[in-house]
């Protein structure tokens, strides 16, 4: 077993799980589940806006990391949850869309074992190697030889379909290496235990500002102000790899409209406040924040796309 030392002490990590709030009278704590480990995108995510949506909700929003098997462990504790609008989970791409493809005996449906509450944001994914990797291009990384493997976030993430795509389309022989979340993959591509990860660029972005990755594309539209010398998707020749990863709270089936419509306005004003959204911006959020039903529509369209995606790059989780 490989010894890891947390390379991502995020000053997140020190905030309580239990967000105080002012205790509205006659309703217990909101239970946020989130469906992965302390330290990465989803968790920041949570406890950046669950403070802020806690003030104005006047309840506790307590933070309940129930991180394994691909989301499917935390997803599928939201689903045994009473209707009752005080238990959501931040559900992501492959929590609410990507495993209804992967897994053939999910237990949940991604569509109907919820209620869509509010999107809230969306990250790019960007490719990294170690500091010392002799690729510095992408083009460099297909010509890799040897025992080549790729770090991913956990079997069937978005970072894995990502680099399966590129595995395939290159040609490279290359090995997954699937981790308990982001952290720990981040890590070990630091410490060059793997060749290559794709990942969701916050929890990256410290590391290759300060010299310990190299980014070699990132899948935004256009370079990014603070870091001009990553090239886009589009530049470095992997268009295909511009894949977005997206967050969103859910509810379990059933909870009344009045109840999402609640939630859903204290999350999504969360994003207006300039703190809330200074501290997620900085940590290379952006934030498209949808309402209940426009939400609905997306992730609708978000499994169509995800289909498409698992098809052509054969991931599967079980049988």
């Amino acid at each position: 077993m490989l010894r890891r030392r947390s390379l991502l002490a995020l000053p997140l990590l020190a905030a309580p799980a239990i967000i105080p709030g002012a205790m509205a009278q006659g309703a217990g704590p909101i239970r946020l589940i989130v469906p992965a480990p302390p330290g990465g995108p989803t968790d920041i995510l949570a406890r950046v806006t669950a403070e802020h949506a806690a003030a104005t909700l006047g309840q506790p929003v307590v933070v309940d990391n129930r991180a394994g098997a691909g989301g499917v462990i935390g997803a599928e504790a939201a689903t045994r949850a009473a209707p009752d609008g005080l238990t959501l989970i931040l559900g992501h791409n492959q929590t609410h869309a990507s495993n209804q493809a992967m897994m053939a005996r999910l237990p949940y449906h991604v569509v109907d074992s919820f209620t869509p509450v509010a999107k809230l944001a969306t990250v790019h994914h960007a490719t990294v190697v170690p500091a010392n990797s002799p690729a510095r291009s992408m083009a460099d990384l297909a010509k890799l030889t040897g025992a080549v493997s790729y770090a991913s976030s956990g079997a069937g993430s978005a970072s894995h379909v990502i680099s399966e795509s590129f595995v395939r389309r290159s040609g490279l022989n290359a090995t997954h290496v699937p981790y308990r979340g982001a952290a720990p993959a981040a890590t070990d591509t630091v410490a060059g235990v793997v060749n290559f990860y794709t990942s969701t660029f916050p929890t990256v972005a410290g590391l290759v500002k300060d010299g310990r990755l190299r980014a070699l594309q990132i899948g935004a539209p256009a370079r990014l102000a603070e870091f001009p010398d990553v090239p886009t998707s589009v530049e470095a020749g992997v268009p295909y790899m511009a894949v977005d990863a997206w967050f969103g709270l859910f509810a379990p089936a059933g909870v009344p409209a009045a109840a999402a419509e609640r939630l859903a306005q204290a999350f999504l004003g969360a994003l207006e406040d300039a703190e809330v959204k200074r501290r997620l911006v900085a940590a290379a959020f952006t934030l498209d924040p949808l309402a209940p039903a426009a939400f609905a529509a997306f992730q609708r369209a978000e499994v169509a796309r995800w289909a498409e995606l698992v098809e052509l790059t054969g991931v599967k989780l079980d049988g």
